[in-house]
């Protein structure tokens, strides 16, 4: 056993940042041969402590060497601890799903009442191009670049940059989807500008030739004053129909024609974003957030499970009374 007990404390002496508590000297854990000595009188002084502190480091075979002292409870419990992380049963291994279900769920419920983590802004921060699709494409994105009331200007340039990155970002998942180029974002308005700049080309063309055919029809007074007559007259009819048709509630069709078909209610756009925030909760329950958060810690944070006792308590009260 001496000699097993010389190699574990061997090999984690060369280990890099292993912990040591405050009141080691640093000049006591310098060195290889520091660490090991210091390592070497824990253990034999008080092995729950070292199993404590290093047991995450041992390797299986190195644990069985601790079989011997299993008759200390609290030996026993850091070993049988231990190896239910390092070799779980079945039946374990379904309690640990559990158990990280539950601690996964218990931050999900710190972090929707802590911090902003599950703000609209955050979740498009993190998910562009899902924020698009069930909210984003309708809202006025021209909102999003102005400038907000005590916001200071170099803050506007900042925040207008990080949103030139988004719309980049969800026009590349756009093109990468196969989206119809027309349909990308920040597109429509490029095609408004150009129908109004047909319709002004068009409307130009138009004056011309009114213009033209007016000259060629100049003739004698007569006709003349009978063409002016006409003319007024034409004039008091196109005053009649506007006003006839706002009577009866008629519209011109190009006013109805635009981005109607994207316009939602407040109610609607409320189901809109819970449905991408339920979304965004299931992406973090299912561990796809780890490139913003820290699973291995979450997952191992025994502190969570607290948050089930007090509902378990919580709930035993309620039928009491």
């Amino acid at each position: 056993r001496s000699e097993a007990m010389e190699g574990i404390t061997q090999r984690l002496s060369v280990m890099e940042d292993l912990y040591f508590p405050r009141k080691v000297q640093p000049s006591d854990s310098a060195d290889s041969s520091g660490r090991k000595l210091l390592l070497r009188d824990l253990l034999s002084t008080d092995a729950a402590v070292f199993l404590e502190r290093y047991g995450s480091k041992l390797s299986l075979d190195e644990l069985k060497q601790f079989e011997v002292l299993k008759e200390d409870y609290e030996i026993n419990w850091h070993l049988n601890r231990l190896r239910s992380i390092m070799s779980p049963t079945d039946v374990e291994k379904k309690s640990m799903a559990a158990r990280i279900k539950n601690r996964r769920l218990a931050y999900l419920n710190k972090l929707m009442t802590d911090g902003n983590y599950f703000s609209e802004e955050a979740m498009r921060e993190r998910e562009p191009y899902l924020h698009h699709e069930y909210v984003g494409r309708f809202q006025d994105p021209i909102g999003r670049s102005m400038a907000r009331p005590g916001e200071r200007w170099s803050e506007t340039l900042m925040r207008r940059s990080e949103e030139a990155y988004l719309v980049e970002k969800i026009r590349g998942e756009q093109r990468r989807l196969g989206v119809a180029q027309s349909d990308w974002l920040g597109n429509e308005r490029t095609q408004i500008q150009e129908e109004e700049e047909e319709e002004e080309e068009e409307e130009g063309g138009e004056e011309e030739e009114e213009e033209g055919e007016n000259e060629r029809e100049k003739g004698s007074p007569l006709e003349e004053e009978t063409d002016m007559e006409s003319r007024a007259r034409s004039l008091q009819v196109t005053k009649i129909i506007p006003s006839t048709m706002k009577e009866e509630g008629d519209v011109p069709q190009d006013e109805n024609n635009g981005e109607e078909g994207l316009l939602l209610s407040s109610v609607e756009m409320e189901e809109q974003l819970n449905q991408f925030t339920h979304i965004m909760h299931q992406k973090f329950l299912s561990g796809e957030d780890h490139q913003h958060l820290d699973y291995s810690k979450i997952d191992g944070d025994e502190t969570l499970d607290d948050h089930w006792l007090r509902e378990a308590n919580q709930d035993a009260e309620e039928k009491y009374f």
